[in-house]
């Protein structure tokens, strides 16, 4: 059976923006366009309400490929996915999931 767990510790020598709160926020399946031809990168643009100055950002993509995040602002992100040398992607999708 599961519990509810009511307490979050911060590891010592960690970068935290809040000391009251952690900002959590998730996007399931977001759309990602085609890839344009073999090893060509997609971007696609995420955007949210409110984030911290700086936080951590986790993508899983619905395929294999490399993933950078880039423009981190408090407003949103781009995410890029890379196919491996010779690959085209696909249109697929992508989960992300930030915390700051």
């Amino acid at each position: 059976m599961p519990f509810d767990m009511h307490t979050v510790e911060v590891s010592d020598g960690s970068n935290i923006n809040n000391y009251d709160r952690i900002i959590f926020g998730s996007q399931l399946a977001v759309p990602s366009a085609a890839g344009s031809g073999a090893g060509s990168p997609v971007s696609t643009s995420v955007t949210f309400g409110g984030l911290p100055p700086t936080y951590v950002v986790h993508v899983t993509p619905s395929q294999a490929c490399f993933v950078s995040v880039s423009n981190k602002t408090v407003s949103g992100f781009t995410v890029v996915l890379t196919p491996p040398s010779g690959v085209t992607l696909a249109a697929g999708t992508f989960d992300v999931m930030v915390l700051g």
